[in-house]
């Protein structure tokens, strides 16, 4: 009996740290707005940026252009504040509407390298949480644009960021729209 006790004890104990470290691990993605530099003077992401945010984004970075993957949305208080936001400081702002649980077309990966391209730099790129449509574009922007690794591009899509990987999560898609985009930028299975 007392050895029953003792594994309930310990798996609790397991549970309980596991359960500090993912609570750690996104209070640390909540407070840092899940920011993160792509390419240091050229490419950051993040979730969706306040006012706050974007003004230290500009003072910090430099940040010369916003690509918002959550689309134009007139109306709503996020887009109102951003778009307001980077008027005032001189950033300008591209809209292209994706869903992270919907695998993108070859034209619309096409648009999105396209965007980025042509962006005056630095450039930031953002979603809702930063994590899945962000990820995607910042492994399209390696890949096609940094022309870094497969490897490296891809790890834009990681729970690093926030990005469960699994297949038949909704937001898998974006790693099935990178696979299937790896041919378009020079990568092949081996």
């Amino acid at each position: 009996m007392h050895r029953i006790w003792a594994r309930r004890r310990a798996l609790l104990f397991a549970i309980g740290i596991s359960a500090c470290v993912a609570g750690g691990f996104f209070a640390h993605q909540f407070i840092t707005n899940n920011f993160h530099t792509v390419v240091a003077g050229e490419l950051y992401r993040s979730a969706q940026p306040s006012p706050t945010d974007l003004a230290r984004y500009k003072a910090d970075f430099g940040v010369a252009t916003i690509l918002n993957l959550r689309g134009a949305n007139p109306g709503k208080p996020w887009y109102d504040d951003e778009i307001t936001a980077a008027r005032k400081l001189g950033v300008t702002v591209i809209d292209i509407p994706l869903s992270a649980s919907r695998e993108l077309s070859p034209n619309e990966v096409t648009e999105v390298i396209a965007a980025m391209k042509s962006a005056q730099k630095p450039l930031l790129i953002h979603c809702k949480s930063g994590a899945d449509r962000s990820g995607l574009a910042s492994a399209l922007y390696l890949a096609s644009i940094a022309r870094v690794g497969e490897e490296q591009a891809e790890g834009q899509l990681s729970m690093r960021y926030g990005h469960v990987s699994v297949p038949y999560f909704p937001a898998y898609a974006m790693d099935e729209t990178f696979e299937t985009a790896e041919p378009m930028m020079g990568f092949h299975d081996s």
